[in-house]
C-alpha cells in the first residue's frame, strides 16, 4: 500500500530506487562474542585500531585519486580520530575492566562521543556520530564483520544515523538518495551527500520504521517528501521530473568554465567555502570555483591532543593556495569557541559561549597557538595568492594587535631563513553589528571585508539560528540585515578595498543579484551552489539588478522582499 512520509529536504533532487536500511544490530554480535584472556583482548584492541587506521588511510588515497576531496577529508579526520592515543589508552584500560575487546572499544568511544554530544554548538554535537562511527569500525574489525551488501543496482540508503564512512566508501553511481531519521543538516553524512549532489531527506524520526530494505521509494530532496510503495501514476510523474533534473545537470555542467558575468559585462567572483585543503580541487574542477573565499582552518585544530605545528599548517595552506592556480585563497584564522573544548585550550564552561572566549579573542591571548598559524599563512603566500581573515572582530585595536604579530612573525621567519610573502592580504569577517557599524573605520586599516551572514543575522536579530522555536525569525532578507550589509559594501567601495560574503546567504541566487547590485566583489559558498548562482547572474543586467535593489531597499517587510524576488526571477533558466 502506498504511503507518503515527510521529512526535511536538504539536498534537492528526485530519486527513485529500492531502500537499503543500514541499522546493523552490532550489540547482537557483541553479545555472541567469546573473549579470551585480558592480554589477548588488549592485543585485539591495539591490532584492530592499527588495521582500521591503515584501511582509512587507503580510503583517503582512493577518494583523493578519484577527486572526491571532501569525502577524503572526512575520512582523514576519522583516521586521526582512530589514532588518537586517548581513545586507544581508554579502550585498553576498559579491556582490562570489561574483559571484552568489542565492549571496551564501544565504551571508550561512547565516553568520547558523550563529551561532544553535550556541547552547545550543533556542528560539534554532530561530531559525536563520527566518534561512534570510528568505534563501530574498530569493533567490526575485531568481530570480522563486513559492511553492507549494496548489490548491483542503485539504492536509497536509509538509517537514523548513517555512518559517514559508509557513504564515503560507496561509489556515487550506486547511491540514488539518502534518507535519515535524525534532522541534522550539518552531519558528515549530509556533507558527503552534498559534495556528490545526492538527493537527501532528513528528520523522518519515528516514521523511519515504516521503511524496510527492498521497499520501492521516491524521495524529493527539495520538499522532504518520501513515497513508500509509490503508485504507477507517481512513478510516471517523478520519472519525468528526473529527466528534467538530468537536463538541468547537463546545463549546469556547461556553465563550469563560464564567468559569473551579467549581460552588460559586470563580473562577480564566485569562490568556494572549504573545510580542508583536500576540498579545493573538486570545487575548482567540478563546479567552476575561482578560488577560495573561506578556508575554515579550525578543522586542522580539531580531533587532536595538541595544536597543529607550523609545518603541518604550512603544508595544508600551501596545497590549498597552489590548487587555486593563481586565484585568491582566503584563510580564516582559527575560529574555535568556548563551546568547543579542544583539550589543549583549557576553555572553561561558559554561560553563553557564542558571546564568550572564542575565535580571535583566543588567538590574541594564546600567541603560542596563533603565531605558528600566522607564520604558516605567510609562508604559504609564496606559492600563490593568499589572504588572512580574522573572525569575530569588534575593535580596531584587535586588528592593530594582529598587524604587530604579523610583523613579529616576519622577523622570526627571516631569522629562520624561511621564505614568506609580503603580499598576504589582511581582512576581517564582518559578522557582528559592531563590526558592520564600524566598517567606515575598519576599511581604512584592512585590505578586504568578508561578510559572515550566519552570525551577523543571528546577532543582529537576536535569534538563535538552531533554536526551532525562533528559527522563523532568522531571515537574511530582514531590512535591518540588508541595511548593515549594504553599509559594509559601501564602506569598502568608498575606501577602495574589496568586499565579499562567505555566509550561507551568498549561495542564494536571489540574494546574489542584490549583493551584486550593492557592489560586492566576491561571493563564497558551498561549491555545488556555484552553478545555480552563476546562472541567474548571467541572466540579468547590472542596470536591472540595481532597479531590483532600489525596489527591495524601499520595502519594509522581509516577506514582501521574498515574494518580489520570486516573482521577478523564478521563471529564469
Amino acid at each position: 500500500m502506498s504511503s507518503k512520509l515527510r521529512g526535511k529536504g536538504v539536498i534537492a533532487g528526485i530519486a527513485i530506487a529500492k531502500a537499503l536500511t543500514l541499522e546493523q544490530d552490532l550489540e547482537k554480535y557483541v553479545a555472541l562474542y567469546n573473549p579470551g584472556s585480558v592480554e589477548a583482548e588488549i592485543g585485539k584492541v591495539k591490532k584492530a585500531i592499527g588495521e582500521v587506521a591503515d584501511i582509512l588511510a587507503e580510503n583517503v588515497k582512493t577518494l583523493t585519486d578519484k577527486d572526491m576531496a571532501e569525502q577524503a577529508g572526512i575520512m582523514e579526520a576519522h583516521r586521526v580520530m582512530v589514532q588518537d592515543p586517548m581513545l586507544e589508552d581508554n579502550a585498553v584500560a576498559k579491556a582490562g575492566e570489561l574483559k571484552s575487546a568489542p565492549r571496551a572499544v564501544l565504551a571508550a568511544s561512547e565516553e568520547s562521543a558523550a563529551i561532544f554530544e553535550n556541547m552547545e554548538d550543533s556542528y560539534f554535537r554532530e561530531r559525536a556520530v563520527d566518534i561512534r562511527d570510528v568505534g563501530k569500525r574498530v569493533v567490526r574489525q575485531i568481530l570480522g564483520l563486513k559492511g553492507p551488501d549494496i548489490g548491483s543496482e542503485p539504492v536509497i540508503l536509509c538509517g537514523h544515523e548513517i555512518e559517514p564512512s559508509v557513504i564515503a566508501n560507496i561509489p556515487t553511481e550506486q547511491i540514488a538518495g539518502v534518507v535519515l531519521g535524525q534532522g541534522s543538516t550539518t552531519c558528515h553524512a549530509v556533507i558527503i551527500a552534498k559534495a556528490r549532489a545526492i538527493p537527501t531527506v532528513v528528520g523522518l524520526e519515528a516514521n523511519l520504521k515504516d521503511i524496510k530494505s527492498g521497499d520501492q521509494l521516491i524521495i524529493n530532496g527539495e520538499t522532504g517528501e518520501v513515497y513508500v510503495h509509490p503508485t504507477e501514476e507517481q512513478l510516471i510523474s517523478f520519472n519525468e521530473r528526473i529527466k528534467e533534473q538530468n537536463r538541468l545537470k547537463e546545463h549546469y555542467a556547461q556553465l563550469t568554465s563560464l564567468p559569473a558575468e551579467t549581460t552588460d559585462g559586470h563580473k562577480v567572483m564566485l569562490v568556494a567555502n572549504i573545510s580542508t585543503h583536500l576540498d579545493v580541487e573538486a570545487a575548482v574542477s567540478n563546479f567552476g570555483a575561482e578560488g577560495v573565499g573561506l578556508f575554515r582552518s579550525e578543522f586542522l585544530f580539531m580531533g587532536r591532543n595538541e595544536a597543529p605545528d607550523e609545518e603541518m599548517q604550512f603544508q595544508a595552506y600551501k596545497e590549498a593556495v597552489e590548487k587555486c592556480k593563481g586565484n585568491l585563497c582566503v584563510i580564516r584564522t582559527m575560529d574555535i569557541g568556548g563551546d568547543k573544548p579542544l583539550p589543549y585550550l583549557n576553555i572553561p564552561k561558559e554561560e553563553n559561549p557564542f558571546l564568550g572566549w572564542r575565535a580571535l579573542r583566543i588567538c590574541l591571548s594564546r600567541r603560542d597557538i596563533f603565531m605558528p598559524q600566522v607564520k604558516a599563512i605567510l609562508r604559504a603566500g609564496v606559492y600563490g595568492k593568499a589572504a588572512m581573515m580574522l573572525p569575530m572582530v569588534i575593535r580596531l585595536s584587535e586588528v592593530d594587535k594582529v598587524k604587530q604579530i604579523i610583523e613579529e612573525a616576519k622577523v622570526l621567519l627571516s631569522q629562520e631563513n624561511k621564505a614568506y610573502s609580503d603580499n598576504v592580504q589582511l581582512g576581517i569577517m564582518v559578522e557582528t553589528p559592531a563590526a558592520a557599524v564600524m566598517t567606515p573605520i575598519f576599511a581604512k586599516h584592512v585590505d578586504f571585508f568578508s561578510i559572515g551572514t550566519n552570525d551577523l543575522i543571528q546577532y543582529t536579530l537576536a535569534v538563535d539560528r538552531v533554536n526551532s522555536n525562533v528559527s522563523y525569525l532568522y531571515d537574511p532578507l530582514n531590512p535591518g540585515v540588508l541595511a548593515l550589509i549594504k553599509r559594509t559594501i559601501d564602506s569598502a567601495n568608498e575606501n577602495k578595498i574589496w568586499a565579499g560574503m562567505c555566509g550561507e546567504m551568498a549561495s542564494d541566487p536571489h540574494a546574489a543579484v542584490l549583493l551584486m547590485a550593492m557592489g560586492i566583489t566576491e561571493l563564497s559558498m558551498s561549491a555545488p551552489s556555484i552553478p545555480r548562482v552563476k546562472e541567474l547572474i548571467r541572466s540579468v543586467s547590472m542596470a536591472e539588478a540595481k532597479e531590483v535593489l532600489d525596489k527591495v531597499m524601499s520595502m519594509e517587510h522581509a516577506s514582501d522582499i521574498k515574494a518580489y524576488l520570486h516573482e521577478k526571477f523564478d521563471d529564469r533558466k
